[in-house]
């Protein structure tokens, strides 16, 4: 099945081909002509996703999917939350987002956090939303390579590891996006 899933981040792109598996198709917005930047003005994860795929679908016809994902971190009370990937500039510049972040966490016991992801669904015109959630803890400093965003400040509960340390299999398995794609995927399977 080809579905038009609103993203041009290949860290992203490539993360959702591998929980979705061989079953799906995805193109890429740039593929079905829409280069611009697709607006994300909504005051919540769940409006972002909507807004993203009615974006798409208006112009291409074609059935799609938008995710909008947050880290809500308990001590700054949900910050950055809808705001992630602009957290510390208006330029999604992960490194800046992070420093920002160990930053305002700096001296802070409750380290508790949670990564929320919303995926919005339109199908033959009709609307479905699907949301995973992590819980887990923001680390005193970056540690590894691997995923991108926040991951190497992101210890997921249960682990001793960062996200970014961990192997693209093992943070599909568990994480806010793996557990809502696996969700869209059962969904459109089912069909």
């Amino acid at each position: 099945m080809k579905i038009v899933f609103a993203t041009n981040n290949a860290h992203k792109l490539r993360e959702v081909s591998q929980i979705l598996g061989q079953s799906f198709e995805l193109v890429t917005p740039r593929e079905c002509g829409v280069a611009e930047d697709i607006p994300e003005e909504q005051p919540t994860l769940e409006g972002n996703a909507l807004q993203k795929a009615r974006y798409l679908y208006e112009r291409t016809g074609l059935d799609c999917f938008a995710d909008d994902t947050g880290l809500e971190v308990d001590a700054l009370g949900g910050a950055p939350g809808v705001r992630s990937a602009r957290y510390a500039t208006d330029g999604h510049d992960p490194e800046a987002n992070m420093e920002l972040l160990l930053k305002n966490m700096d001296g802070v016991a409750d380290r508790s956090a949670r990564f929320r992801t919303v995926i919005a669904l339109i199908l033959s015109g009709k609307e479905y939303l699907f949301e995973g959630e992590v819980c887990g803890r923001i680390s005193e400093s970056r540690s590894g390579s691997e995923g991108f965003g926040y991951d190497p400040v992101f210890v997921p509960a249960g682990y001793d590891s960062s996200f970014a340390e961990m192997s693209a299999e093992e943070k599909n398995a568990i994480s806010h996006r793996g557990r809502a794609v696996a969700k869209l995927a059962a969904f459109l399977q089912s069909l």
